[in-house]
């Protein structure tokens, strides 16, 4: 089981941002979307380019390359190029702090 990782206090991140952190050696964007917060990681299942520069349209996130979008709550393809959802990470706000742990593994434990 991966331990939670604190990325960001709460403040930090306002409605609209986003952040890219390292969570167990995988490049993860958290966003906060009006007040609640998701975590993907920031590589596009279309190419592998990075997705955090892309334009934030709702809970949509397009990939700057080449347009593919995705949904940041479920990781769900919105668009094509793509058709492979992205990973998605937990997130916990806690004493002000918010953090991340990548549950993968423990899935398949």
């Amino acid at each position: 089981m991966s331990d939670w990782v604190t990325v960001a206090r709460i403040d930090e991140l306002p409605p609209g941002s986003r952040r890219v952190v390292d969570v167990d050696g995988v490049v993860v964007v958290v966003f906060n979307l009006g007040g609640d917060f998701c975590a993907v990681e920031d590589s596009c299942t279309h190419d592998g380019g990075e997705l955090a520069s892309g334009e934030l349209q709702g809970e949509e996130i397009v990939c700057p390359r080449h347009g593919a979008r995705f949904n940041l709550r479920t990781g769900a393809v919105t668009a094509p190029p793509a058709y492979t959802a992205l990973a998605t990470f937990q997130v916990r706000v806690v004493d002000g702090l918010v953090q991340v742990r990548d549950d993968r593994q423990d899935r398949w434990d």
